[in-house]
């Protein structure tokens, strides 16, 4: 097998992910009255990536192959998916709020509850606990970017907390990678150390691809502990300019995450 061919034959239609996408957009279309907005690109690039996470070969790899798609598939579920979702969500007069410490603890605990070594293994080998994983992973993103990305933008942490609250989640992250990096294979999940016997995937994997165990969850505490962080730090460097904007401007509204367009929301 090469990857050219696993690339092609590895996608999963499943049909409870392509309803759960179908359902988003008609859910999402009604909330807006029908009408496109600029900011409908960030609900559907939410969609798109929860799609390709979900459907495309690196859910296969993930699923008992390789450590490092696992933690890919993780960071999109809990960092990307949800933030682009509430970005999306129109302006709303009134939302959920919570204290700031549980939203981020619910964003950061996501990632180590999961990567406990008995629940990471049974979330691969149990298709139940591996859907729980799923939706819990997108209920807590949601909750850690509620406070800078929410739709009721009023109640948005102000830039100079909120990029406290981002640079501890950072923190958090990179011990969490650095621990992960630095641990004996299979010591965090260990199901990745055996996985399914499919000797064509297996040898593209360990042959054509080079990941050996330990490799492979080296790269996966890589993943969570570089690219996660940065992640935080692009939520970081987007804070900061708001924050800038307001102080050259000391007219303007509390600055949200993300700069708002009210003129450009409807085309």
């Amino acid at each position: 097998m090469s990857t050219k061919e696993y690339l092609m034959s590895a996608w999963s239609w499943n049909p409870i992910v392509i309803g759960a996408c179908a359902i988003a957009l008609v859910a999402y279309a009604g909330l807006a009255g029908f009408k496109w907005r600029a900011r409908s690109w960030y609900f559907l690039g939410a969609v798109a990536i929860f799609f390709l996470t979900l459907a495309s070969p690196l859910n296969a790899l993930a699923n008992g192959f390789l450590f490092s798609a696992h933690m890919l598939q993780h960071m999109l579920l809990l960092l990307i998916v949800p933030l682009l979702l509430l970005l999306g969500l129109p302006e709303m007069g009134a939302g959920f709020r919570a204290p700031p410490w549980l939203h981020w603890f619910a964003g950061v605990s996501a990632m180590w509850i999961w990567h406990e070594r008995t629940l990471c293994d049974l979330a691969t080998r149990t298709e139940t606990v591996r859907v729980i994983q799923i939706i819990s992973l997108l209920a807590l993103g949601a909750l850690f970017w509620w406070p800078l990305a929410g739709p009721v933008e009023r109640r948005r942490m102000p830039p100079l907390r909120g990029v406290a609250y981002l640079f501890s989640a950072c923190i958090a992250c990179s011990v969490l990678g650095i621990f992960i990096a630095f641990s004996p294979a299979g010591a965090v999940c260990p199901v990745y150390l055996n996985p399914p016997n499919q000797p064509a995937l297996l040898n593209l994997i360990r042959h054509d691809w080079g990941f050996t165990p330990a490799r492979d969850q080296q790269t996966g505490g890589l993943l969570m502990w570089v690219p996660g962080c940065g992640i935080y730090l692009a939520g970081i460097l987007a804070l900061l300019a708001r924050w800038y904007g307001s102080v050259e401007k000391p007219e303007a509204s509390p600055a949200p995450f993300l700069p708002a367009h009210p003129n450009a929301e409807e085309h």
